[in-house]
């Protein structure tokens, strides 16, 4: 599985370190790591950092996105502008669990200054883990993606 991430620079450091975590994850469970930047923590904005990982998720089916912004409110928002992804804020493994078990969610959505390092870990973790249950949740995201092709101009 490829995993994108990005961040802007309030969730630099907290990215970095999750980056760096999957990497060394051990041979067999090894993941493609893409950082889509920033490379400092030098200040930068959020949607374009967002948008860019989003547009990268789209387009690698089964690869999956994480975003860091001071709160995770900001990437969550620009994320979720694009029609074609499912982005969640999660402030714990439970929540990042359910929302690839419920909404499909393709990118997780971290607060650096909401979450901790253990607590982002354990999240992304589940996140990873957790497949999409289907049956009575198919239709609920069904109905999210005419939601995002309706407001992207598209009939629903």
């Amino acid at each position: 599985m490829r995993v994108y991430l990005s961040s802007d620079h309030a969730g630099f450091a907290l990215k970095e370190s999750l980056a760096a975590w999957l990497r060394a994850r051990p041979a067999e469970e090894a993941l493609e790591v893409v950082d889509l930047g920033p490379a400092t923590a030098a200040p930068c904005d959020y949607p374009e950092r967002a948008w860019a990982l989003a547009e990268a998720v789209a387009g690698d089916e089964g690869s999956r996105g994480v975003l860091v912004c001071g709160t995770g409110l900001g990437v969550s928002m620009a994320a979720n502008r694009h029609p074609r992804i499912r982005a969640a804020l999660a402030h714990d493994a439970f929540t990042a669990e359910l929302a690839r078990r419920h909404n499909d969610a393709q990118v997780l959505c971290l607060g650096a200054r909401v979450v901790g390092e253990g607590v982002a870990r354990h999240a992304l973790e589940a996140f990873l883990r957790a497949g999409f249950e289907g049956g009575r949740h198919a239709a609920r995201v069904a109905q999210l993606g005419a939601l995002g092709a309706r407001g992207a101009g598209g009939e629903a």
